[in-house]
């Protein structure tokens, strides 16, 4: 009988993953020393977020903090454009406190190659205000199986350039971020966890 209680008592609710997502992600901004500003103080700061201050924007709409590191060069995805961009990432799993995969270490190496010859590529069309995406290729098409891209992948799209750079002054854009399970992929919506990206985009051409 005992056995049977010990058992019913470790079961966790989908409620009991979530608020165990929640306390994560305010560990990780406690610990990390971020500073979290309202979607309105992002607007006021003409959507940038001071990195020396360490801001992260709260985003409501998706859940997703993110901070702007560098803005990129060229234009944004315009409404009725599609594209192909190049990402490099850095994942890390919030819950386990750990880096999971990345492609932007090049003393790193994948199935025996070198993460940094697997940038992912990514098909994005913009429709309005809304972003559609799928893996072609890359190290996290290979690490999950899938095409699908995290919808918090996309949430900066809004927002940054993504031109490739064509002069030394010129730098693509990189961005912070910290993706609920929601906003995740397969793998982090099954298992409730909230990961953390260094996330860098460029068109391929």
């Amino acid at each position: 009988m005992a056995a049977v209680l010990s058992s019913c008592n470790d079961y966790e609710t989908y409620g009991d993953k979530k608020e165990k997502e929640r306390n994560a992600i305010a560990k990780f901004i406690s610990d990390r020393s971020i500073v979290v500003i309202s979607e309105d103080q992002f607007n006021q700061q003409g959507f940038t977020t001071d990195t020396v201050k360490n801001q992260y924007v709260k985003l409501d709409k998706s859940g997703v903090y993110m901070q702007i590191v560098r803005p990129g060069c060229g234009t944004q995805l315009q409404d009725g454009e599609s594209t192909r961009l190049v990402a490099r990432f850095a994942e890390y799993n919030i819950l386990e406190d750990t880096t999971t995969i990345c492609n932007n270490n090049p003393r790193l190496s994948y199935s025996g190659i070198s993460v940094v010859t697997l940038p992912d590529i990514i098909s994005v069309s913009r429709s309005g205000s809304s972003f559609t995406a799928s893996f072609e290729s890359g190290l996290m098409y290979k690490a999950y199986s899938s095409a699908s891209v995290p919808s918090g992948w996309l949430v900066p799209l809004t927002y940054v350039k993504v031109g490739r750079p064509q002069s030394l002054t010129d730098e693509c854009a990189k961005v912070r971020l910290i993706v609920p399970h929601s906003q995740g992929h397969a793998t982090a919506s099954s298992y409730v966890t909230p990961y953390y990206y260094e996330l860098t985009f460029q068109r391929e051409s």
